[in-house]
């Protein structure tokens, strides 16, 4: 198949451009930054480059494709950015190049929690997305890929560990969370596209299900910290560090309802309905990342 893949070279949209070409398909992939243009190429994919903010630019790429990976993703620290009103802008360019270019194959990285837009803090922008793209015609079929929250964000507790000794979040140090590497994702993401697409689908992703304290341990002895503590903080103080850090604010208030809904368990009341075979991509084997990544800082 001709496909076409948005995240650039991403944590899940570089290992699936590979999966893929290794299995025959032509890619192409859009990116914003032309310096990419050349590690795409390296890939053995083509480059789009241009924005996914753009609908002309989007339209014509996806024209005559067979399919499309769609994800949205920004950055926290904008002060005056609206990250609701981007993904609606965003997701509808999606859907007005879907229906103008008649791809009717569509993959589209949605997350836990999208299964409702209340009480799910940021992940509300999911739940927003899916609800736009069930808006195209039955003839397009789109399936919908749910993961966990990503090991990758662990990687913002380096300089807490550096510089307090310790891992600070608001979720639970006991209770175990599911997580997922994006090694995994694009696994499933590359399996679907395979796999028939006779029908509307949603999938949810996980790769290990592990404590905060298991967390701590397991990352400690990885960077020569045996004694490494993960510490549960109130709602409030958490948001109170996202934002002397310089979140935006609307995202860091939602960022702490998010991990508070996983801490009470709601986040994952449809999850735990459709729990899918963990991935390969195990703790430990992250824990390996985590290690080279804080040596580097």
């Amino acid at each position: 198949m001709n496909i076409i893949l948005t995240g650039s070279l991403g944590n899940i949209s570089k290992p699936l451009a590979t999966e893929l070409i290794e299995k025959g398909h032509s890619v192409t992939i859009i990116s914003s930054n032309a310096d990419k243009q050349k590690d795409i190429e390296k890939l053995g994919a083509k480059a789009a480059i241009g924005t996914i903010e753009d609908v002309t630019f989007l339209i014509k790429t996806f024209k005559n494709a067979d399919a499309v990976y769609c994800m949205e993703t920004f950055g926290f620290f904008n002060p005056n950015f609206d990250y609701m009103q981007y993904v609606n802008q965003v997701v509808h360019n999606y859907k007005q190049a879907i229906e103008q270019s008649g791809i009717k194959k569509v993959i589209h990285l949605s997350s836990i929690g999208a299964h409702t837009s209340e009480g799910v803090g940021i992940l509300q922008f999911h739940h927003l997305a899916e609800s736009i793209l069930n808006q195209l015609s039955e003839d397009i079929i789109i399936k919908f890929i749910r993961p966990v929250g990503f090991y990758v964000n662990l990687l913002g507790q380096i300089s807490t560990i550096k510089t307090q000794g310790v891992i600070i979040s608001n979720l639970g140090s006991n209770s175990k969370e599911p997580w997922v590497s994006p090694l995994d994702i694009a696994e499933v993401i590359a399996e679907e596209f395979d796999s028939s697409f006779d029908k509307r689908k949603i999938r949810y992703v996980a790769s290990d299900e592990v404590s905060g304290n298991e967390i701590a341990r397991v990352l400690g002895e990885a960077i020569g910290k045996p004694d490494l503590k993960w510490i549960t903080v109130k709602d409030e103080e958490y948001l109170n560090g996202l934002l002397n850090f310089g979140m935006n604010e609307q995202i860091a208030i939602d960022y702490v309802a998010m991990q508070s809904a996983q801490r009470d368990g709601s986040i994952y009341k449809d999850f735990n309905l459709h729990k899918p075979v963990l991935g390969k991509v195990k703790l430990t084997d992250f824990a390996k990342t985590f290690a080279s990544v804080y040596k580097q800082h």
